[in-house]
């Protein structure tokens, strides 16, 4: 508490010093927005062709000539490194999509707003679903619309920014407009023919329906000072991909498999204020409210758990989310004694309240509610930072080196509530208990804690030579929960001519258990021999989970290795990057550790362990995956005005990833049994190795002529595996090219009217073999890396001022 009380205060009296000491002083130039000016990765703005590190730079104009009102979707369809599979039938996770870059898991990149410290969700991935057991951050809480620019390091950044910054980093710059605005108005359907296996003649669907709007305005403040302010809504109505259900006659779609139903309601605002020559204040609020529902598998009129009186038909319970995400920030950044200094602020908060709609608690018999409030999950983080810079002369170096310094305070909070009696109560009459679909949180699953931690980092830049640069970086954190640790950073770029250099780096990075790792819990009622049984998730640090061996978690640490090259002359430009991750201690869910009063040895065993607490079956997060990724990163592109016919603006980037699992985490409590359960089963080993790409190609060419413009993408994604429990049902989602094309006309000089169609030849994936489907629900894989909806036409109207 006491160092939190002093940064708070540090930060705050910086800030509001900045105010009381301003003078009159002659307005100063509005800070022009240059594409290629690189913030992120470095201490010194650089040219995005002259950094030590790789950065891809993607502006707000080629996230919003697409169809997706979704970043994150974005994003993927722009940048080979990130992959967005579209998950289904995976609770709250249908609504919260993590992203992951280079492969690995989604929380293992770290996400900047305005190049601070973001707040992850509060949702953390417990299905089987891309990124199980991580807790990232939701890149489509962020307005597309609100944006300027999108800056994504390729490299291990974790001695420059601390936890997360394992795979790279994300930055998310918001606009900075004194002047101006534009609306925008889009629609899009999916248009398709859906071939699934038991249906190969196929269905046509126009699904799906999207709306969306976005406004920004930009104000002008005093002294040059720029407020800009966003707002932004969208409604996606559902899609269904399933198969035929064939425990019905004649078969017929029974499930629902697709995107969920998405209200979105988003407002931001960025503010820039210079008080005097040396001075300017800053700050940003943003606020969202996502409503989404998505579908459970459906329950037959037959089945155990329906009452014919209450659903004759059966039925498909719902899973309602309603989330806020709450984003403020204030800051000062000046010059004191040559140092130039910048103190903020910030804080971040997401909510997620569970719902359970068209479901019954059949433990309570006909007369159960069929709709539940099921409780709620939330994460808070505040973050207090101040940074130093100044130039050094160092050893008649060409440059002055830049020494950064600071330090940073973090204060973390997560809470879990109970959700309505009758969503979670078992009514004794031997039926499943809690809300069909989604059981909700008990007493017992509540939880209210925090904690903090105080990093303190430096770097140095040092241009040795006109040619030659070396970066330095050492960051000290110290964590209230699990202690302290100490990472660092090298890397370096020699220009061998004018046009070519290369550049490599090694850095130790880490990522700190999540307070949704620690301490999420969730328990159901299984009927089992006719018992009613506790099965759950419980803390690493529960009795129940320590019976099974369990301890406290630690930090997964990582050592990252690259190596490239940068070739540009004219209008061609070229980069090339190799890389190596290593990650010891990676932290993941374990397996359904299940015991039997009447199984086998191993099984009776484990029952004795867990009897005591009223249990038969527990998972729990744990250390001790060991991974090695390596992988290449090629983008090359090319800019022709040719007169008459045009400007083109030409891209070719490609990714190539491959990950190996190199150990599997074990307790010294199941090791000792006649026959150790896994505790990271081949499932799981397969879908860290083989779940995402091992290779993606994005192609992209932007023409424009005079008011005409257009925009023809292709992307290649290679085959993912989808494991099974029973290995010999394993599928792939097969090599698929997935073109999109886009076509603008500006009238009138402010009015652009574009007409467009994502997945314009309508691919799909490969289709869920009849084996792995006995239901008919999941009619494609839900790891596909460009998902499985077909088509999507849209046409959108835009207007600015």
């Amino acid at each position: 508490m006491r160092y939190r009380a002093l940064l708070l205060a540090a930060a705050s009296l910086t800030a509001f010093t900045a105010t009381a000491h301003a003078q009159t002083a002659a307005p100063a130039a509005d800070e022009a927005t240059v594409e290629q000016i690189v913030v992120t990765g470095t201490r010194v703005a650089r040219s995005r062709l002259d950094t030590v590190s790789p950065v891809d730079i993607v502006d707000n104009k080629a996230l919003t000539r697409q169809g997706t009102p979704e970043l994150a979707q974005a994003l993927a369809n722009l940048a080979p490194s990130i992959d967005f599979p579209r998950p289904a039938v995976t609770d709250g996770t249908d609504s919260v999509r993590p992203a992951t870059l280079r492969g690995l898991s989604p929380d293992q990149t770290l996400v900047l707003l305005n190049g601070h410290r973001a707040h992850t969700s509060a949702l953390v991935n417990i299905n089987g679903s891309i990124g199980r057991g991580s807790a990232p951050f939701d890149l489509n809480t962020i307005p597309t619309a609100a944006l300027q620019s999108v800056e994504i390091l390729r490299e291990g950044a974790a001695a420059q920014y601390g936890s997360d910054a394992i795979a790279g980093v994300i930055n998310l710059r918001l606009r900075e407009a004194r002047s101006g605005g534009g609306a925008t108005a889009t629609y899009g359907v999916y248009n398709t023919n859906i071939e699934t296996t038991r249906n190969t003649s196929g269905r046509h669907a126009n699904d799906g329906p999207t709306y969306s709007a976005s406004l920004w305005q930009g104000f002008a403040l005093p002294n040059d000072g720029f407020l800009t302010v966003t707002g932004e809504y969208s409604y996606r109505n559902p899609t269904n991909r399933s198969d035929l259900d064939p425990r019905v006659t004649p078969n017929k779609v029974t499930g629902i498999y697709g995107d969920p139903q998405v209200e979105t309601k988003t407002v931001y605002a960025n503010f820039g204020l210079p008080v005097n020559d040396s001075w300017k204040l800053y700050g940003l609020a943003g606020y969202q409210n996502r409503k989404g529902q998505s579908a459970a598998f459906p329950r037959l009129a037959d089945n155990a758990n329906n009452y014919v009186s209450v659903y004759p038909n059966g039925y498909i319970p719902k899973i309602t989310t309603d989330i806020d995400d709450y984003n403020a920030e204030f800051g000062a950044k000046g010059d004191i004694a040559g140092f130039t200094v910048d103190a903020s602020v910030n804080y971040g908060s997401n909510k997620v309240k569970y719902g359970t709609i068209n479901s019954i608690n059949a433990s309570l018999g006909p007369s159960s509610p069929t709709s539940f409030k099921d409780g709620s999950m939330q994460y808070g983080q505040t973050v207090a930072a101040i940074d130093v810079n100044r130039p050094l002369e160092l050893f008649h170096f060409a440059k002055p080196s830049t020494l950064a310094f600071g330090v940073e305070y973090r204060d973390e909070t997560y809470k879990i509530k109970a959700g309505e009696t009758a969503s979670w109560v078992n009514g004794g009459n031997g039926k499943g208990a809690g809300a069909q679909g989604f059981p909700g949180f008990r007493p017992t699953n509540a939880v209210d804690v925090s904690r903090h931690s105080t990093s303190l980092y430096a770097d140095l830049d040092n241009q040795v030579t006109d040619k030659f640069d070396v970066d330095l970086a050492v960051r000290y954190e110290d964590y209230s929960d699990f202690g302290s640790t100490t990472i660092g950073k090298i890397a370096a770029r020699y220009d061998l001519t004018d046009s070519f250099a290369i550049r490599g780096a090694y850095s130790s990075g880490f990522r700190a258990p999540a307070l949704q790792q620690q301490y999420f819990t969730t328990t159901s009622i299984n009927i089992i021999g006719g018992a009613a049984v506790d099965v759950g998730t419980f803390p690493a640090t529960s009795a129940t989970a320590a019976a099974l061996g369990a301890k406290p978690l630690e930090p997964e640490k990582s050592k990252n290795y690259s190596f490239g090259a940068v070739y540009h002359k004219g209008p061609f430009e070229l980069t090339v990057d190799a890389y190596q991750i290593d990650i010891n201690n990676r932290i993941v869910l374990s397996e359904n550790i299940q015991g039997s009063a009447t199984g086998t040895p191993t099984q009776q065993a484990i029952y004795s362990l867990l009897q005591p607490f009223g249990v038969t079956t527990a998972r729990f997060f744990i250390n001790g995956v060991e991974t090695k990724t390596k992988g290449v990163d090629i983008v090359g592109r090319y800019r022709l005005d040719a007169d008459e016919a045009g400007r083109f603006d030409l891209t070719l980037a490609a990714n190539f990833n491959d990950t190996k699992v190199d150990k599997v985490p074990t307790t010294s409590t199941l090791s000792s049994l006649p026959v150790p359960p896994s505790l990271f089963a081949r499932v799981n080993v397969a879908t860290y190795e083989q779940g995402t790409p091992d290779k993606k190609f994005v192609a992209s060419g932007e023409w424009t002529n005079g008011p005409w413009g257009a925009t023809l993408k292709g992307a290649f994604y290679g085959s993912v595996l989808i494991p099974n429990s029973n290995q010999a049902l394993d599928y792939r989602s097969g090599d698929h090219t997935v073109w999109d094309l886009e076509a603008r006309y500006t009238f009138l000089k402010k009015v652009t009217w574009a007409v467009g169609a994502n997945n314009l030849f309508d691919e799909y994936p490969n289709r869920a073999p009849a084996a792995v489907n006995t239901t008919g629900v999941v009619g494609f894989p839900g790891f596909s890396p460009f998902g499985f909806n077909g088509r999507f036409l849209y046409t959108r109207l835009s207007y600015s001022w």
